[in-house]
C-alpha cells in the first residue's frame, strides 16, 4: 500500500508499519510502500512501540501528508569508556 491509501484506511491513528519499499532523496527518507502491522491507542503506547522497531519497521501518525524520515549525519562519534 502507499501512504495515501494507508491514510484514507487508517484516519487519525498511530500506526506500526513493515516498510517494503523506500527511497532516500537529499537528507530524507521515504516510504513508498508499506504494510500496516498494527494501530496503535495513544502517544504514550506510539512511543513504546517507537523504541521496539526492528529493521524496516516505523511508526508514524496519519496526520501527516507525506511519510519521510530526516537523515542525520553524524560526525565525530565516538565510544565512552
Amino acid at each position: 500500500m502507499n501512504w495515501q491509501e494507508v491514510r484514507k484506511l487508517y484516519p487519525h491513528q498511530w500506526l506500526k508499519l513493515k516498510v517494503l519499499e523506500n527511497h532516500i532523496d537529499n537528507d530524507k527518507e521515504y516510504i513508498d510502500e508499506m504494510e500496516v502491522i498494527e494501530t496503535i491507542k495513544s502517544d504514550i503506547e506510539a512511543t513504546r512501540e517507537l523504541g521496539k522497531c526492528k529493521e524496516n519497521e516505523a511508526v508514524y501518525h496519519t496526520y501527516h501528508e507525506e511519510i519521510y524520515y530526516k537523515l542525520k549525519n553524524i560526525f565525530g562519534y565516538r565510544k565512552v569508556r
